[in-house]
């Protein structure tokens, strides 16, 4: 089991937590929510609880809760800039499908 990063994806990641002072690396989990069924959560994390399952890709640490694992197994977490347009892409080969809007997925 393995949640990786791309190196553009842990480059910002470094970025990012260099600015703001303080954290560890991202914390990746899913939420019940959309038409799909589930949905993406990313957050800055400062510490690792208890139950945390720790990944680390280029210098970064990725946290994700056991629950989620199994939906995220596999998943590579990339940063893409598109034109004016930049974000986190989530290369899930657990995802069936996903909804219109692009919010949520279903596995």
């Amino acid at each position: 089991m393995a949640v990786t990063l791309t190196e553009a994806a842990a480059r910002h990641v470094h970025k990012y937590l260099s600015r703001r002072g303080k954290g560890i690396g991202v914390r990746l989990g899913v939420k019940t929510t959309g038409c799909s069924g589930l949905a993406y959560k990313l957050e800055y994390a400062d510490d690792i609880a208890p139950e945390d399952i720790v990944f680390e890709a280029h210098g970064v640490k990725v946290l994700v809760d056991p629950k989620s694992l199994p939906y995220l197994d596999g998943t590579e977490l990339d940063f893409v800039r598109e034109g004016l347009n930049e974000g986190f892409r989530f290369h899930n080969p657990n995802e069936r499908d996903r909804c219109g809007c692009g919010e949520s997925f279903r596995v």
